[in-house]
């Protein structure tokens, strides 16, 4: 009987990750051909399409990219991803990283507590705390302003849904920054300092040549996890008239407030492409980054 290199031989090997195999196609693999296929097609949750649906081929594409309110919340998610990840989570995250790495004590366990405590809540239960921070009458934040009745959900739904993730998802990028930066040796920064280089030559110079990996890493995770982030839902539900209404938003409301399950699922496809076209680029930055470095070692 052949074996691999762990020396299960190959039966055991297979029966050992097909358990695993078994969950990936019930759970990724048919969701995700099966949405494909009602993309196809004039599915609705109602009526005689419910029963018998019919193939439209690229009907409901063609309708998506037709539609205004599509391509509006396309626009608010580019926003809200660029603002809440790229700007906010990542700077922020770095930001705080940076501070944080030579601190110690009582003040850096009590940063890292609160930007941690923030992403460990559940996503509904951090959007209801922020709908009662955000409230109109009774809110936090208005009783601290001494601003009562001002309507921050519908005088600004997209700077809020931004400041509310930037605040959720922070944590992720500080924590990976701060291991990233814990591999940047002291005596190169010491050494820039002593040569006279500022704060931002000594992070252009020093230290993002040495974490760029790390901040590729970051950008494409939180960028596919914001672009996919439902939970602003729970603050303003897409409104005031559609203002918020991010793609997955959008999704939720033609599939199942609207019933057009078959439109709904084209979309949810178009949102894949977009996933797929972020991380190919990643992969590439990555590659592009490896041959940079086999050529002309960590600083090219």
């Amino acid at each position: 009987m052949s074996t691999d290199a762990a020396g299960l031989g190959k039966g055991r090997a297979v029966a050992f990750v097909l358990p695993a195999l078994v969950l990936i196609a019930v759970f990724l693999i048919f969701p995700a051909l099966w949405t494909i296929y009602l993309g196809l097609t004039d599915y609705r949750l109602t009526g005689l399409a419910a029963a018998e649906p019919r193939v439209v081929g690229l009907g409901n594409y063609a309708a998506a990219l037709s539609d205004p309110r599509f391509r509006t919340s396309l626009w608010l998610t580019v926003l809200y991803v660029g603002g809440s990840a790229i700007i906010g989570q990542a700077g922020l995250g770095f930001t705080l990283a940076w501070i944080l790495r030579t601190r110690g004590g009582p003040v850096r366990r009590a940063v890292e507590g609160v930007v941690l405590l923030s992403w460990i809540l559940p996503s509904a239960v951090v959007g209801f705390l922020w709908f009662a921070l955000l409230d109109r009458d009774d809110g936090t934040l208005n009783a601290l302003l001494h601003t009562p009745g001002f309507a921050w959900l519908l005088d600004y739904p997209l700077l809020s849904i931004i400041v509310f993730n930037v605040w959720r998802g922070t944590a992720f990028s500080m924590m990976l920054y701060a291991a990233a930066l814990e591999t940047v040796p002291p005596s190169h920064l010491e050494t820039a300092r002593l040569a006279g280089a500022s704060v931002p030559q000594q992070l252009r110079d020093v230290v993002l040549p040495r974490i760029r990996r790390h901040v590729l890493t970051n950008l494409l995770l939180i960028s596919l996890w914001t672009f996919n982030d439902f939970t602003p839902f729970v603050l303003t539900g897409g409104g005031p008239e559609g203002r918020s209404e991010i793609l997955p938003v959008y999704v939720y409301r033609v599939a199942l407030r609207d019933g057009q399950l078959g439109v709904g699922a084209a979309i949810s496809f178009l949102i894949l492409l977009v996933n797929l076209v972020f991380a190919l680029a990643y992969l590439r930055l990555l590659r592009d980054r490896r041959e940079a470095l086999a050529a002309g070692g960590p600083h090219a």
